[in-house]
């Protein structure tokens, strides 16, 4: 009857434990979604994120697939503000581009935000970071990168109101050095966006991502919808999902019709 009791009471205490256990990491995770739809959130974080987009070219051969390994590191300097460092590494496999037969493979140009952002939203609700942008030329490949260093700034402004975020981030880039036969860099970047994140911590976004580029006189519109997951593996916590990509404005030769993307997400929350 002893060993009876000490059963149910050892059951009782790991069902109490797993249903803690169960608790403290939904209440982690509601957290963790919505610092992830936030650009200046104060969370360490590893974006992969895969797009391939094809009919490329003069003879629409050509495809890309680019992968953006993009960190997030966040620094506190002081009680009321934070750095937050946001970096795009592409590596780029371009096939049959400019002609049938041609390709490279390599890193193309990273791109460097640093944001100064707020640790708290303001009496509106608002969430804000400013900071300059920098293009540096590190691609491994003449045709893979634009040749030209660039900066200029950068700014997001977003509110989240229960499980919707929504807002706007921007840049503008000028190139200031460079290979000389290259043409200038001199391009705006705007990236409207929305998310709505469910109960099992799936989040559904929505964005534009609108680049007129001031020296071709040309506009690129990028639509994509996604859906990501959220869930832990061990102790790591992970985001994975993906989705569609439509072009609906790009230059001469460049993507369009329907693409795709495939994003995993490492979280090191402190």
């Amino acid at each position: 009857m002893k060993m009876k009791n000490k059963a149910i009471f050892a059951f009782a205490t790991f069902s109490v434990t797993q249903t803690l256990c169960l608790t403290a990491f939904a209440d982690e995770a509601d957290d963790l979604a919505k610092k992830l739809a936030n650009p200046v959130a104060a969370l360490i974080s590893v974006p992969i994120q895969a797009n391939f987009d094809e009919n490329i070219g003069a003879n629409e051969q050509g495809s890309v697939l680019r992968i953006n390994i993009q960190p997030v590191i966040p620094v506190s300097i002081s009680d009321d503000w934070n750095l937050i460092s946001r970096t795009i590494l592409p590596v780029i496999k371009q096939s049959d581009i400019p002609v049938a037969g041609a390709g490279e493979s390599g890193l193309g140009d990273v791109l460097q935000s640093v944001f100064f952002s707020p640790k708290q939203p303001s009496a509106s609700g608002l969430i804000w970071g400013v900071g300059p942008v920098l293009l540096l030329d590190t691609a491994s490949d003449a045709a893979l990168g634009g040749e030209k260093w660039g900066a200029g700034p950068t700014g997001v402004v977003l509110k989240q109101d229960g499980a919707w975020t929504y807002g706007v981030l921007a840049n503008h880039v000028t190139s200031f050095a460079g290979e000389d036969s290259r043409s200038d860099i001199n391009a705006t970047y705007v990236n409207p966006f929305v998310s709505f994140i469910t109960q099992s911590k799936t989040t559904y976004g929505f964005n534009i991502e609108h680049t007129y580029d001031w020296e071709a006189e040309e506009p690129t519109t990028l639509v994509n919808l996604t859906a990501n997951q959220l869930f832990k593996v061990g102790d790591q916590l992970l985001q994975v999902g993906g989705g569609f990509r439509y072009w609906t404005a790009s230059p001469d030769n460049g993507p369009h019709d329907l693409g795709f993307r495939l994003q995993l997400t490492l979280l090191f929350p402190k």
